[in-house]
């Protein structure tokens, strides 16, 4: 199913940037969110939705793409999913083998998904669209839409834009990212085959300068 690739001769310029910078402080990044999920209520609540759903359909394994050191991979791997990891960053893959060995974990690009059509019962992208470029996302979430079985699952989670209907660049600490409105990827997802199930928005955390958002949706054509 994974078919992992070393091959970046031919990536963008913003994807090498990103990738790079998250090599750099991958160490930082693992320590600093190791606990994180411990007091996140709501973001385990739509985790465990997620889990449920794609159980429930029986319909593959879940990739966490973008999934960093592994800490979201590990949680839904508690809950009892069949779970692997791809993350940009090749530091982030060592580290994510490391704390959790017995997940399966491979570099990969969410642009060019190192998956076969139709494999997945279920992606998440937790925080993993927020440095592509917005005129990229419609093709990503296409990608999504092509590893994923009939009727898979898709949770995206993002940080929210002010106004209602906007794309803004906000000044990540790791690297150039975007905020979206809710409602515009919403859209986005719905142009790429998904039908909303779910959208959450909560307030910014003690340690968060923006609302947080969900979207979970489920590949209908």
């Amino acid at each position: 199913m994974l078919d992992s690739t070393d091959d970046f001769a031919d990536e963008r310029s913003d994807v090498a940037t990103t990738r790079a910078a998250y090599d750099e402080i991958a160490e930082l990044y693992t320590e600093l969110f190791r606990n994180h999920l411990a007091g996140a209520v709501l973001d385990r609540a739509m985790l465990g939705a997620f889990v449920e759903s794609v159980a429930g359909n029986g319909s593959g394994p879940i990739a966490d793409l973008g999934c960093g050191p592994g800490r979201i991979t590990g949680h839904l791997a508690s809950l009892g999913a069949r779970v692997f990891g791809i993350d940009l960053s090749p530091r982030m893959v060592e580290l994510a083998r490391s704390e959790y060995p017995q997940l399966s974990f491979a570099q990969g690009s969410v642009e060019e998904l190192p998956i076969g059509n139709e494999a997945l019962g279920g992606v998440v992208a937790w925080y993993s669209l927020i440095h592509t470029p917005p005129h990229r996302v419609p093709h990503v979430l296409n990608e999504f839409h092509r590893v994923l079985a009939s009727k898979g699952h898709v949770l995206l989670a993002f940080q929210t834009a002010d106004l209602p209907d906007a794309v803004e660049a906000f000044d990540h600490k790791v690297t150039r990212a975007y905020r979206w409105a809710p409602k515009r990827l919403a859209r986005l997802l719905g142009a790429a085959g998904f039908a909303m199930i779910a959208r959450m928005v909560r307030e910014p955390g003690p340690d968060e300068r923006f609302g947080q958002a969900y979207l979970l949706a489920s590949k209908v054509r």
